[in-house]
């Protein structure tokens, strides 16, 4: 198994579109690179620094990293700057986090072949996972718990 950390805006619905996938063994949502330890939701709220983040366990037998992070691009605005979809704020950045060092030259190729598609500079951080901490029970897997939930994603 591998583990990757992606923020995508509001992790709702990137931990509910994730879990969809095969090859994608668990999820748990969180906030990432940020300088406060073990923020709550209302510290995060109020731009503390994090962004909300999935970690991803996944099988890259099933799931390459690379494909991973295709899909990850087709939900994202790789142009935005702290926002995604209605949400605003430096939480809702977009940001790959990897633990991996063999993990970067493949994000890096992904990347550079992303931004060949835009006329703008891609706004996705990629640096290795600083911190990780897990969110407040409530928000695990909370598209599952109030299907009518808020989500910038469309599961159509």
């Amino acid at each position: 198994m591998s583990t990757i950390y992606l923020a995508g805006g509001c992790f709702w619905g990137c931990q509910k579109y994730f879990d969809l996938m095969d090859g994608v063994t668990e999820t748990e949502v969180g906030y990432a690179n940020g300088p406060i330890e073990r923020p709550s939701y209302e510290q995060v709220k109020a731009h503390a620094g994090h962004a909300e983040t999935v970690r991803i366990a996944y099988d890259p037998a099933v799931l390459p990293l690379r494909a991973l992070l295709e899909k990850y691009f087709a939900v994202i605005d790789p142009t935005a700057v702290n926002h995604q979809g209605g949400d605003f704020g430096i939480q809702y950045r977009t940001g790959i986090y990897y633990t991996d060092p063999a993990d970067a030259p493949i994000i890096d190729a992904a990347l550079a072949d992303l931004a060949q598609q835009y006329d703008r500079p891609l706004a996705i951080e990629h640096l290795p996972l600083q911190n990780f901490y897990p969110a407040e029970e409530y928000h695990q897997k909370y598209l599952e718990k109030h299907p009518d939930g808020y989500c910038h994603i469309h599961f159509d």
